[in-house]
C-alpha cells in the first residue's frame, strides 16, 4: 500500500488519500480536506507555464523543497492546524516563458513568497553560486530565506521583539533600496558580525540569514541523529535538536555535527557540508532567531525567556 506523508503528525501513514499532485508533481503529501491539495501544494497560487519544456521538472523539485522546509517548520508549531495566524502563498515562476526568456526576482512581500524554480536546476544553480560568490545557495536555502522574511512579520506584532531586534540587527526601517543599490556597489565582507556577506546589507537581510542558518543547522543535526551516528560533543541518541531550547547547546552540538561531516566529505574531496564559522557575533544572532523561531505559533503571544 502506498504511503502518504502527514504533516500534522510528521511521519508516513498508509490510511491517507493522496495529494491530486501525486502524479503530475510527484508530491506525496496526504491529501486536503476533501481531497483538495496537500497543506503544501495549496501554498501555492501560481506555477510556470508547464507547457514549455522544463518547467514541470523544475516546479516538481522546487515543490519538494518546500515541502521539506515546511514539515521543518511543523516540527516547531509553525503552520500546522494548530496555527491560526497568516500563512505565506507561493509564486512559482521560471525564466523560460513560452516564446522568450524573462526576469524572476526571489523575494517576500506582503506575505506573497516569489520562487524563481530555474535555480532547481543543478547547472543554473552552480553557475549562480559562482556568480553571487554564495557556493553553498541551494532552492532548500531559498526557501528557508523567503520563509524567514515572511514569520519576520509575524513575529514583528508581538510584545518587545522589535526592540529585541533593533539591538541585536540594528533599525529595519532604514531604506531597503538605497541599502540593496549599496550592496551591489561596493559589496561588503562580512567579517565577523555576519554569516554571510548577503546578510551585511540590510538587517531584514541578517535576520533572514541567520534564521535560515539555524533552520540548515538544526535539520542538519536532526538528519545525523536519525542516522545514529555519534561522536565526541555529539549527544547520545534521542536528542532531538528541534526540541532543544538552549539555543547555546543546540550550536555547540551542531558545530560538533558540521566538523563530523565536512571530515566525511574532505574524504572524498567534496566541499564541506558546512563551511560556516560562527563568530560570538553571529552565534550570537542565530540563538535568537532559535529563540523566537522555536517557540512556534502557539507560543507567539508571549516573548520567549
Amino acid at each position: 500500500m502506498a504511503l502518504q506523508f502527514d504533516p500534522q503528525q510528521g511521519k508516513f501513514v498508509n490510511d491517507a488519500p493522496p495529494c491530486p499532485n501525486l502524479a503530475p508533481l510527484g508530491c506525496n503529501w496526504r491529501a486536503g480536506p476533501e481531497g483538495g491539495l496537500c497543506r503544501s501544494c495549496a501554498m501555492t497560487l501560481t506555477i510556470p507555464d508547464l507547457a514549455v519544456e522544463g518547467n514541470l521538472a523544475l516546479l516538481s523539485q522546487s515543490e519538494a523543497a518546500k515541502r521539506w522546509v515546511l514539515a521543518n517548520l511543523a516540527r516547531w508549531g509553525w503552520f500546522t492546524d494548530s496555527d491560526t495566524g497568516p500563512w505565506p502563498v507561493f509564486h512559482m515562476l521560471s525564466e523560460h516563458a513560452r516564446h522568450q526568456e524573462v526576469d524572476v526576482t526571489m523575494g517576500h512581500a506582503s506575505g506573497i513568497i516569489t520562487i524563481n524554480v530555474v535555480e532547481a536546476d543543478d547547472a543554473v544553480r552552480i553557475e549562480r553560486q559562482q556568480e553571487f560568490d554564495e557556493l553553498h545557495r541551494s532552492m532548500i536555502g531559498h526557501m528557508r530565506h523567503e520563509i524567514a522574511h515572511f514569520l519576520f512579520e509575524r513575529l514583528s506584532v508581538l510584545p518587545c521583539f522589535l526592540e529585541a531586534f533593533r539591538a541585536m540587527f540594528g533599525d529595519e526601517r532604514a531604506d531597503y533600496a538605497q541599502a540593496l543599490a549599496a550592496h551591489y556597489a561596493a559589496p561588503k565582507d562580512k567579517g565577523t558580525s555576519h554569516i554571510s556577506n548577503y546578510a551585511t546589507m540590510h538587517p531584514h537581510e541578517d535576520w533572514a540569514e541567520s534564521a535560515a542558518h539555524i533552520l540548515h543547522l538544526v535539520d542538519l543535526t536532526d538528519s545525523l541523529m536519525a542516522s545514529g551516528l555519534n561522536g565526541p560533543q555529539i549527544p547520545p541518541p534521542g536528542y532531538d535538536a528541534y526540541a532543544d531550547i538552549d539555543a547555546a547547546h543546540l550550536l555547540t552540538v551542531a558545530t560538533a555535527v558540521s566538523i563530523a561531516v565536512n571530515e566525511i566529505n574532505r574524504a572524498l574531496d567534496n566541499p564541506d557540508v558546512y563551511p560556516f564559522v560562527l563568530t560570538e557575533t553571529t552565534r550570537a544572532k542565530l540563538g535568537f532567531a532559535h529563540r523566537w523561531l522555536s517557540q512556534g505559533a502557539a507560543g507567539a503571544s508571549a516573548p520567549p525567556a
